[in-house]
Order: structure tokens, then sequence, then C-alpha cells
């Protein structure tokens, strides 16, 4: 039971002698090779008995495919999915030509009647449908006839799948979907959605393998996998299911929400590395949609979503010895939005400590109460380096990564209020001191040099003593000099561990301090000082940190130096 192509239709029709050759059955050798052989059927008007056929259709181009039911009283059902566009298709159906004009002539009918006869006839009408939909015609009992099925699509080039079947009772490749096929959102995060949906029975009561396939855009649902897959490169493979236990995020998404570094070589954060993700294309532009097989799962969380945006979800059942699918009701999403950061007012003229999470932000405010020629932003940023925006009534003055002490004075406004921005380091916490004031002389932090090292010299070291130098600068400080014995396995990785400069002498030990002296020099190219400290043990390690202390009493500590007494002298 079979559709043919009219030529191949028509020799068939034709008597090889007396008697007239009938259409193969479904049961033939022969035909079940041609079913097995796919290419057989491709771009051919024959629609097998019990196998889906994929095709393509042209705009405005009409297709007319053909199915052959020789008895009557048979079960009918035919299946037409659109992919990428709406189609137009009607079902008809018409009498089976005579096998021959005559019995006693033995003389066959002319060609040009038997294909007068096929094609010229329309046939009644059964079913006709327009749009997108999945839909089907079944018949429980249907007339021996030739069936013919038209298909039209008015709105561009598109493919389709048709399949046809004369059993669809036993055949049930498509999945069936539960009493309740809706997909259900059981979890809503800011960067997540944890669906939910009932199994196939299928799965759960016929045993055959099923596997769930979830599609995630933010453009609308869909209604086949055919539509996903036309939607998608051809190349683009299905993901892998995820480890048991284990979901994963299907994005980057650097394209999927978060802004992208446009780095080639590290291809995909929603999407971590590219073995989750199957085949790329480079050439290929990608598209705001992503599917994900997760084997048998029932249960699924999607990650690394975008906050306050609206997502839809698809779900479809996999029949994997068919490789047809069916699709559960789609749903739609919005991710919740970020939480709003609490803004620190700042006060002028006061330090104000601030701690930031890796990677995170921080917001301040500063509204001078006063009108205001100048205003002056200091930061101390005690660790690593951090980055500053400052802007006036939504305008953006300022965009600076600060390592240490650093002053930035912008020119002011009437009743302007200053947002500022602190963004924290990838490496880890970071920590600093800020201060706003509209005073220009009034400035708490001490003045630093480009240069914040510690020199030891290594011909001047003895068995109890140590000669070091730095830098000092124009303006008049306080210089505290503080010891601290280590062990001799102490490193630097150790030593970046106390790196924090915003630490003061107040932190240390009575019996660490060394001395402590004021210098400066008007020729910046004399602002060094040396130092000996004395009293050390032969062969010991110390760590040595110098404090400069401003007017204010805020102290910066400049970068620790480890040194050694020799063992012998």
């Amino acid at each position: 039971m079979l559709l043919l192509h009219c030529p191949l239709l028509l020799l068939l029709l034709l008597p090889l002698s007396s008697r007239t050759q009938k259409f193969p059955t479904r049961d033939e050798e022969l035909f079940q090779m041609q079913i097995r052989d796919k290419a057989f059927f491709h771009d051919s008007s024959v629609i097998p008995d019990g196998a889906e056929i994929s095709s393509y259709l042209f705009r405005d181009t009409p297709k007319r495919y053909f199915f052959v039911v020789e008895e009557d009283n048979t079960p009918f059902a035919v299946t037409v999915t659109p992919c990428d566009a709406p189609l137009e298709w009607k079902l008809s159906v018409q009498e089976l030509p005579e096998e021959a004009s005559g019995e006693g002539s033995g003389e066959p009918e002319p060609l040009e009647q038997q294909k007068q006869q096929i094609t010229n006839e329309e046939g009644t009408e059964l079913f006709s449908y327009k749009g997108n939909d999945v839909e089907y015609f079944v018949s429980s009992s249907s007339p021996s006839g030739l069936y013919q099925l038209d298909l039209l699509s008015t709105e561009k080039d598109t493919h389709f799948k048709v399949y046809a079947t004369t059993t669809p009772e036993s055949d049930q490749p498509y999945p069936e979907l539960p009493y309740d096929p809706r997909i259900d959102v059981t979890s809503l995060g800011r960067t997540t959605v944890t669906l939910a949906w009932k199994p196939s029975p299928t799965a759960s009561l016929l045993k055959q393998p099923i596997q769930y396939c979830i599609v995630i855009n933010k453009e609308h649902n869909f209604k086949s996998l055919c539509a996903v897959e036309a939607k998608l490169s051809s190349d683009d493979a299905f993901m892998m299911a995820p480890k048991p236990g284990l979901d994963f995020s299907p994005f980057d998404f650097a394209h999927f929400g978060f802004p992208s570094d446009n780095n080639s070589g590290k291809e995909r954060s929603f999407l971590k590395s590219s073995s989750k993700f199957g085949h790329q294309t480079p050439s290929k532009p990608r598209v705001d949609l992503h599917k994900v097989c997760v084997g048998n799962k029932n249960i699924f969380t999607v990650s690394d979503l975008k906050p306050d945006t609206q997502y839809y979800f698809d779900m479809f059942a996999v029949n994997t010895n068919t490789n047809m699918s069916t699709a559960y009701i789609g749903t739609f999403a919005r991710t919740k939005e970020e939480a709003k950061q609490k803004t620190v007012e700042l006060k002028d003229g006061k330090v104000t400590d601030v701690f930031i999470k890796r990677k995170g932000a921080k917001f301040l405010r500063f509204a001078p109460v006063s009108s205001h020629q100048k205003v002056t932003f200091s930061v101390h940023s005690c660790l690593d380096a951090i980055q500053i925006q400052v802007r006036r009534d939504g305008k953006l003055l300022l965009s600076q990564n600060v390592e240490g002490v650093r002053q930035f004075q912008l020119r002011g406004k009437a009743k302007a209020k200053y947002l500022i921005r602190l963004k924290g380091s990838k490496k880890g916490a970071s920590v600093l001191k800020i201060l706003a004031t509209t005073r220009p002389n009034k400035q708490l932090f001490p003045s630093l040099p480009e240069d914040t090292r510690i020199k030891a010299f290594d011909k001047l070291r003895t068995c109890s003593s140590v000669t070091v130098a730095w830098l000092g600068t124009q303006e008049r400080n306080k210089f505290c000099i503080y010891k601290r014995e280590v062990n001799d396995n102490y490193n630097d990785e150790q030593k970046k561990r106390e790196q924090n400069q915003c630490l003061g002498p107040d932190t240390r030990k009575k019996s660490d301090k060394v001395l402590c002296k004021y210098f400066h020099s008007q020729n910046i190219q004399k602002a060094v000082t040396t130092e000996t400290i004395r009293g050390l043990q032969p062969g010991k390690s110390y760590l040595l940190d110098v404090y400069v202390i401003g007017h204010g009493g805020h102290s910066v500590k400049y970068q620790s130096k480890l040194v050694k007494t020799r063992k012998f002298c």
C-alpha cells in the first residue's frame, strides 16, 4: 500500500500481458527494501506506508503526493508537519482506474486514457487545513482508492514532513502525550528556571525508548521539533544528556543575555565548553535558540539566563527508535529582576570603608548640600586594582582603574548629584576607602610616589642589620618602619595575603616598631630616604613594612619587603 509518482504509477497500471501488474503491497520484500532505502523516496511523489518522509516546497509551487488503499474498510491516517512556514494542504480520494478495458480482448486501455483517468479527476475532498500546526486526518474505515495530498506554501520556501499509514493502531510512531501535556515552571530565579513535565505513556506504559528535548529561546514557542531544526543550522547536532543528577546550562551565554568579549578562544562560558554543545559552525550566525536533550528526566533547571527577561520553553518527546517526536504544550516565563543595589550615601569630607565581593559592584551617592565649583574624590584601594565610574546627573564624567591611592578632581555644578560605581577585582574580594569633598584643601590620604617598593642593599647586609631605602614626595609626611621575624619558608604567596595597604600601624605589635621620622624634598629626584635596621639575629628572615601617615591620620602601607641577615660574618 503506497503512493506513486504519476509516470511510475502509469507504468505499473499498464498490463505486461493479458493481466495488469498490481500495486506492490506493504508486505512485499522489494517494497520493504525500498522503505529501508530512504533515498528511494527522496523528492519522490510516493508516500510509503508506515514511514515519515521529509521534503521541500518552493513558494507558490504546489506539490502532490499519492497513496493507494487497495481494499475497502481499511484504516487510514496521514500527518503533516509544517517546519518553518504555514502550509495549505488538502486530502482527496478518487476511485482506482479499471485494470483493463475488456477481459476477453486482452487489449489494455490506451496510455493517454489511463493518464486522464488518474490526473484529470479531482476526486472527493476529505480534509483541508491551513496553518503551521501539526495536523492529521484519521479514518477507522476508508474506501479503497487513490488518495491525493496537495500541499502549498504561500509565505516562503519551506521544509515539511508527511507520515501516512494503513495500520495507525499498531504503528504508533509518535510518542503519546500524557493526560496533562503542559510544562510546569516549578522554580524561578534571576538567572535560572526549573521546568517539570509528566512522562509520556509511550515510555511509562509501553516501555519504548523516549528522550525529552528542551528548546529555549526569546522569541516564541515552537509547535514541532522540525520547526526548531529549520531555525537552527542543519549540522547543529542535539546536545548530549547531562550526567545523572547534574543539570547543566546550554547557554554561554555570552550571546544569550551576557556581554561577550568577542574572543573565539573563550567559546561559551550557558554555553562553558564547546564539548557540551556539539559541533559549532563559526561561519554561521548564532541565533538565540538552543535545544538540549536530557534523556528520560522529567525535571530540568536551565541556568545562566539574563535577569528580567522573558524566555519561551518547549519540550518534545522523541522516540529514539523512529526519531519521530511529539510536542508538549509550550510555556514562557520571565526571570526575576536583579536585586537592587543599596546605595551608600557619602558625607562631605568623611572617609567611607567599602567592601566588594569578587567580581561584584557597589553604588555610592554624593549630593553636596552647598553650591560648589569643584568636587574631589580620593580613593584608596587596599588590595588589587578596582574600577571607579562617576556620573553627574546621569552623565559619565570619570571611568578609571585605581591601584593604591588616587585622587580625582571634577568640575562642580549647582545642586548636582553624583553616582559612584565601584567594581571589584576578578581575583578576589576588594577593600577600599573613599572620600568625597567639595573643599579642595581637604586631603586625608597622604600623597604617594609612583613606586612604593622598598629597596634592600645586599652589600650592606650584616649578621645583625639590613639597610633599606624608599621614595618620598614633595609633601612632608611621617614615615614609620616596622619589622617582623618570619620563617625561612615564608614565600611571596604568604606575603601577598598580607598586602592590605589599609591596615595601619595600630594593627601592629609595639615590639615590631623600628622608628618613625618625617621627610620630604622639593626636588622629587632627591626624595629618597635610607634607614639601617639593627639588632637583628644572624641568618634570620624579616618582613619589613613602611607606613606613610597623612595629616588626617590615615596611613598607607608601602609594598612589604622580605630580607634576611647574613648567617656568618
